[in-house]
């Protein structure tokens, strides 16, 4: 297994204890609720960093070093298989499509649920709905293009 994922699962743990420390800190001098938001983000670096390191050494451990070739070579010939390329790339577009459709419908509910006030700030909710799907299709086309000048 590479060295790269030793070290970013020791980051990962790093970034973790910081994001802990830092909780622990708001937790004692304040009754902020960014604490717990703060805890989160420490149990999922902590958790991920740890997880990234124990699979570098049982991967790493002679014993199972050759079981890891074996696996590396079958993801990297089903990575490269034209059917899984494809289906991908459907489902990506799929996906992309989806959350467009997604975005809309979640616009015209806030934008009801706050015409009958049950929301407050819906306009700001709204507003950055909004600005997300402009950021969806301008960013798609952009892709395109660049893909496109890349492979003609």
């Amino acid at each position: 297994m590479k060295k790269s994922n030793l070290i970013t699962g020791g980051l990962y743990t790093i970034v973790g204890a910081v994001f802990l420390i830092s909780a622990i800190c708001i937790a004692i001098h304040s009754d902020s609720k960014i604490g717990g938001i703060f805890f989160g983000l420490a149990s999922a670096g902590i958790a991920t960093g740890i997880g990234m390191i124990c699979q570098y050494f049982y991967w790493s451990s002679p014993k199972n070093r050759e079981r890891y070739l074996e696996r590396q070579t079958e993801i990297e010939i089903e990575q490269r298989d034209e059917l899984n390329t494809k289906l991908r790339d459907k489902s990506g577009r799929y996906a992309y499509v989806l959350g467009i459709h997604t975005i809309c419908i979640s616009m015209l509910v806030f934008s009801i649920l706050g015409a009958l006030d049950i929301v407050r700030d819906s306009v700001l909710i709204v507003a950055f709905l909004g600005g997300y799907l402009l950021f969806q299709g301008i960013i798609g086309i952009v892709i395109f293009n660049h893909l496109l000048k890349k492979y003609k």
